[in-house]
């Protein structure tokens, strides 16, 4: 999509429709035809300042508006935030989505006390997440209406300042989020491990990023048992993505793990039938790990170094899949009875997590993961479960999740977690059983870790079915991670 500002007189600037936003408690300056149109609205008991209310109206020619259509956006009446900005872009996408409107002026209220800058900023995420939509497999028919979508924003402004440039970090965040919402979309006969693959090397050669792909016969030597052994009931070969961003400056690594599962039966402890068919999300967590490389490579950002790992596999009962009561022996040497075959997902990131650690030696280490079911019964489908070893990137976390409107809340690690993992056989087991399941999953993390700073992100709950709002989707992938994790590297400092 086309962005760019304006301080020409929006009334009078050529578009498919202006936007206007109102606050039920604070005056802005408005056309006369939009303010009449507001009263009368209201003297029939209709509020469209209200949150999320709207007026929309098509101007008479003699109003002198060069637009075809007027739409009003509502902020409410409460205190002013990033979040009902972004809620406001939602609703001008979805009033796009059922009407044809190519080129929209929105115009800033800048008598309100909140930052043009920032408004800016939400507007453009919320308008390109809640035009989100994922058309690939449908068949298009000769007399089927085109796809309403948006090809250009303006935004007036009296003040420009940095604000284009603000549009430009929206638009770089939402379209990323967007780009990891594609992946999760893709069915798993059509989104493997070579597909990650394939994305990554695109990546590289697009930002000049290095790449490096590990297949089976490499996996085998470096003995990354927890990967190939989720990988031995299916016919399709596992990979090991990792991806570099480099600045080329003295500056701190940051390691991204994202969970890869490009499908989940649960292998021989198998899922019910019901829903299975959703287990192709299971790897949002590495969707959104590329996703954010692909952000970095756009901003080129110079306070920090990243490193995307990618463990890539799905999960399925073959022949000759894990059993329940099977040990194998992870990366670093350690030894796993397993108890259940669907607990895969903590036993690539095992492998991911210990190798990479050794491999590029990062002071900050975050993984995010589609771990658990137990996340969702504990939070819901509204807040990430977050466990760490390091109170300051909990709080940088926090920060970011409220910044991003993706939310995290912290859960305890301890002795306690760490003993329900003990086992008769091996060093550990895989699942601790059923009391704290998130927990004992990011204690099982825990324990390939060593001395590094590292958070761990339960995203089970959160990368799809988030909670509904204008620009997040009501079913499917919400692209939960990519916002959280680009706000934090945006404000990273040592």
């Amino acid at each position: 999509m086309k962005i760019s500002t304006t301080t020409n007189d929006p009334w009078h600037c050529v578009a498919d429709m202006q936007v206007y936003f109102v606050h039920d408690s604070l005056q802005t300056r408005l056309p006369e035809a939009v303010e009449s149109k507001i009263e009368r609205a209201r003297q029939a008991g209709d509020f469209p300042s209200r949150q999320e209310g709207t007026l929309s109206f098509y101007p008479e020619s003699e109003q002198g508006c060069a637009a075809g259509r007027v739409l009003v956006i509502g902020l409410g009446k409460g205190d002013l935030n990033g979040e009902v900005f972004r809620v406001a872009g939602g609703r001008i996408a979805q009033k796009v989505k059922k009407i044809k409107t190519a080129r929209i002026v929105a115009v800033l209220p800048e008598e309100l006390e909140y930052p043009a800058r920032e408004m800016s900023q939400y507007i453009v995420e919320g308008l390109i997440l809640g035009s989100y939509q994922f058309g690939k497999y449908k068949t298009v028919e000769e007399d089927d209406e085109p796809r309403n979508l948006i090809s250009e924003l303006i935004i007036a402004a009296t003040v420009q300042g940095d604000i284009l440039a603000a549009m430009k970090r929206g638009l770089t965040g939402a379209e990323s989020a967007c780009q990891a919402r594609d992946m999760a979309n893709e069915p798993g006969n059509h989104w493997t491990a070579e597909d990650f693959a394939v994305y990554a090397r695109k990546l590289a050669a697009e930002f000049d990023m290095p790449c490096k792909i590990l297949g089976k016969s490499e996996l085998r030597k470096l003995k990354m048992g927890g990967l190939l052994g989720v990988n031995q009931g299916t016919t399709v070969p596992p990979r090991l993505i990792m991806l570099e961003y480099r600045t080329g400056r003295q500056v701190p690594v940051l390691m991204l793990v994202g969970k890869g599962l490009t499908f989940d039966s649960g292998g021989i402890s198998l899922k019910p039938s019901a829903g299975m068919q959703d287990m192709k999300y299971d790897m949002c967590g590495g969707a959104a790990v590329l996703a954010v490389m692909a952000a970095l490579g756009r901003e080129r950002p110079d306070n920090v170094d990243v490193v995307a790992v990618v463990p890539a596999t799905d999960n399925m009962p073959g022949s000759g899949a894990l059993k329940p009561g099977d040990i194998i022996r992870q990366y670093n040497g350690k030894t796993v009875e397993i108890i259940s075959t669907d607990a895969e997902g903590r036993l690539i990131l095992a492998d991911a997590l210990s190798y990479g650690i050794k491999r590029f030696k990062p002071e900050v280490v975050i993984d995010l993961a589609t771990l658990t079911g137990a996340v969702i019964v504990g939070l819901g489908h509204h807040t990430t479960g977050l466990m760490s070893n390091d109170d300051d990137l909990v709080q940088r976390l926090c920060r970011a999740g409220e910044q991003s409107a993706e939310p995290v809340w912290r859960l305890p690690l301890g002795k306690e977690y760490s003993k329900q993992l003990k086992s008769q056989t091996a060093d550990l087991k895989n699942v601790g059983g059923k009391g704290a399941g998130t927990i004992t999953a990011g204690a099982f993390l825990q324990e390939f870790i060593t001395d590094t700073k590292w958070a761990h992100l339960d995203i089970a709950g959160t990368a799809w079915n988030f909670t509904e709002k204008s620009y997040v989707p009501p079913k499917g992938p919400s692209g939960v991670g990519v916002r959280l994790l680009l706000e934090l590297i945006r404000e990273w400092q040592l």
